[in-house]
């Protein structure tokens, strides 16, 4: 099975980080997914992906100490697979796992994902649980010195062929389920080094046992590869056993952390292809942070911010996963999120190249293989409104107008140069012909 058959177009859809953190429950994935079959799916938003901790007790429970409970009970079957805590999620209980729940998420026509640590649960390890069809127990396949730096559920898994057995059992079990994505944390870059360095890259073999594993099970699930930021040098790796790989870290409604991700989209601008995205991680926007125990809060990111935030990871081909609570969308939102103009920029058919950057401003170029569509964007990256412009006498010979994709107003042309009046944090984006 190639793993680009399956996802043809960077992935869209809904992840409870954001709002829930380690806390959401089965009623409020239910409620969700509701909302986004009713008013997202015909955009494309498809995915409904239940992130980290589902299989932990007391989750959330001391917030204001921890945010993963040092070696907390975890749900777990008899081979050293983790199960969602039947409180949390009631229809799992008897064993039924998620199963029940992905095909409520089925029914609504969307498709089902969740977060996983990589490793093996160090509870399985410390009570020599087995490892199914093989004659091993989980502390002959853990490797006690390969932990999460912040998180203390898992043992790295080690590169052996019992390893391999172990991650072949819980990727069947998840097939069986119904899962139609996995998101993998503490395996992107192990270490968050912003210096690209490869040694946040030393566990690259469990990435693919991995990808061995859903070859075998023969379910179509797309992997994603956390935390960030990806590291360049293995772009080739990324490529080859995973669909997509988070090119930062956490990404919050913050306009530094925004402004950020343009050098990061510039590195990674020519690795995107068919099943294979660079990650510029969840959309913060609408209600965000229920789950943390500080209350709820709006996005913090300005109008303008957002629509630049949308501009880029679309006309740059990135997934698209909203992290808000979809009960509680405005209308602003979600005029944000459907935008059909701007999300047919994500196709990898539609090619971006970043033309010049600076402290200032960033000018991107995008052209459709397929459709011949072809697309111009003008950020602003500065503090004050200024005149942008973008010269596309050698780009795009012979444009002559356009039409922005947000304000559907004309674009301004004269002698094959594209300019406009942007306001600070903001953008404009074009479809020239």
């Amino acid at each position: 099975m190639n793993k680009n058959h399956f996802a043809p177009t960077p992935p869209m859809g809904w992840n409870s980080y954001d709002y829930y953190d380690t806390t959401v429950n089965e009623a409020q994935v239910r409620a969700n997914a509701q909302v986004l079959a009713e008013k997202l799916l015909p955009f494309g938003w498809e995915y409904v992906v239940i992130d980290i901790e589902w299989y932990a007790h007391g989750a959330g429970s001391m917030r204001d100490q921890y945010q993963y409970i040092p070696f907390a009970p975890v749900e777990m079957d008899p081979y050293s697979r983790l199960l969602p805590d039947p409180e949390r999620f009631p229809s799992s209980a008897g064993g039924a796992g998620f199963q029940p729940l992905a095909e409520y998420i089925h029914s609504l026509g969307l498709k089902f994902g969740i977060h996983i640590m990589r490793g093996i649960p160090r509870q399985a390890a410390h009570s020599h649980t087995k490892i199914l069809h093989t004659h091993t127990t989980a502390d002959h396949v853990a490797e006690p010195n390969s932990v999460c730096r912040w998180n203390p559920d898992m043992y790295g898994v080690r590169n052996c062929p019992e390893g391999q057995a172990y991650y072949d059992s819980i990727i069947q079990l998840y097939a069986d389920w119904g899962v139609d994505f996995i998101k993998c944390d503490d395996i992107c870059n192990t270490d968050n080094l912003v210096d690209h360095s490869e040694k946040g890259y030393e566990r690259k073999h469990e990435i693919e046992m991995l990808h061995r594993a859903i070859q075998k099970a023969g379910r179509p699930m797309v992997l994603s590869l956390s935390p960030g930021p990806a590291i360049i040098q293995k772009a080739w790796h990324y490529k080859k056993y995973a669909n997509m790989w988070r090119i930062t870290d956490d990404l919050w409604d913050d306009w530094a952390l925004l402004k950020a991700m343009f050098p990061r989209c510039e590195i990674w601008q020519d690795h995107i292809a068919p099943g294979c995205y660079p990650d510029c991680d969840m959309l913060p926007l609408g209600k965000l942070g229920g789950g943390f125990g500080k209350g709820e809060w709006d996005s913090r990111l300005t109008p303008d911010e957002q629509r630049t935030m949308m501009t880029l990871w679309c006309l740059f081909g990135s997934p698209l996963m909203l992290g808000a609570e979809l009960t509680k969308l405005d209308q602003a939102t979600l005029a944000l999120l459907t935008n059909r103009a701007v999300l047919a920029m994500l196709p990898p058919a539609c090619r971006p190249s970043q033309r010049e950057r600076t402290g200032n401003q960033a000018l991107w170029t995008a052209e459709n293989d397929k459709t011949g569509q072809r697309y111009a964007a003008l950020f602003n990256l500065a503090e004050e409104a200024q005149e942008l412009c973008l010269d596309l006498t050698e780009i795009f010979p012979g444009v002559t107008k356009g039409r922005e994709l947000w304000t559907k107003s004309p674009a301004s042309i004269e002698a094959g140069r594209l300019s406009a009046p942007v306001p600070p944090h903001g953008c404009v984006v074009y479809e020239v012909k």
